[in-house]
């Protein structure tokens, strides 16, 4: 009994397919996984592929390869951040067909760092900044209508600060930072996988 092996093309025609269905890239990439095993393309290659056919690039063959390296934009880069930001300095290179240093070379030019296994804007954006500014003045007009910190007592010196602090410090139950820090933990992801775009409510 033979086992049909599929070749690249076919396997490309059928990332097309998927993609005319308005599958995502790790859908189609699940399911070759799913029906050829071994023979599937990997999940970068399906990425690969999928952003071709979003910037209407629908041929499926190679791409020729001179022997001058390939030129890419920052908006290709840029482009592959917004899908995701997880992705390596390998997996991002493979995409845009060019080695590690070139990629790395370009991030920083666009002011980008790694942190946490994402890569982030070094420096924070207007719009970042003007959040953070917002969610501040929020808090602020907050403690002057309810008095949230310190149950809006006013103090004249450190030390009552300190022993208010203390006191209440005291009063919490123990566990309640460890709690505290649980909750906080679907929150930061959160505000990793959408690149600091996230305030809670």
């Amino acid at each position: 009994m033979s086992i049909f092996v599929p070749n690249k093309v076919y396997l490309w025609g059928i990332l097309l397919h998927y993609f005319i269905q308005k599958k995502s890239a790790a859908e189609a990439h699940r399911i070759l996984v799913q029906t050829y095993d071994d023979n599937a393309l990997s999940d970068t290659t399906c990425r690969d592929w999928f952003r071709r056919f979003k910037n209407n690039d629908f041929q499926l063959e190679d791409k020729e390869r001179s022997g001058a390296p390939k030129k890419f934009q920052d908006k290709e880069l840029e482009q592959l951040l917004d899908e995701d930001p997880s992705q390596t300095l390998s997996e991002l290179g493979k995409i845009l067909q060019v080695d590690e240093s070139t990629v790395s070379k370009r991030l920083k030019g666009l002011g980008m760092i790694q942190k946490q296994g994402h890569w982030v804007p070094y420096e924070l954006k207007p719009r970042d900044v003007e959040r953070r500014f917002g969610t501040c003045e929020l808090l602020l007009q907050r403690q002057k209508r309810k008095g949230f910190l310190l149950g809006g007592k006013k103090f004249s010196t450190d030390e009552e600060v300190k022993g208010e602090v203390e006191k209440w410090a005291k009063g919490l139950a123990g566990n309640y930072f460890k709690e505290g820090i649980k909750k906080l933990i679907p929150r930061f992801t959160t505000c990793i996988e959408r690149n600091g775009d996230y305030v809670e409510k």
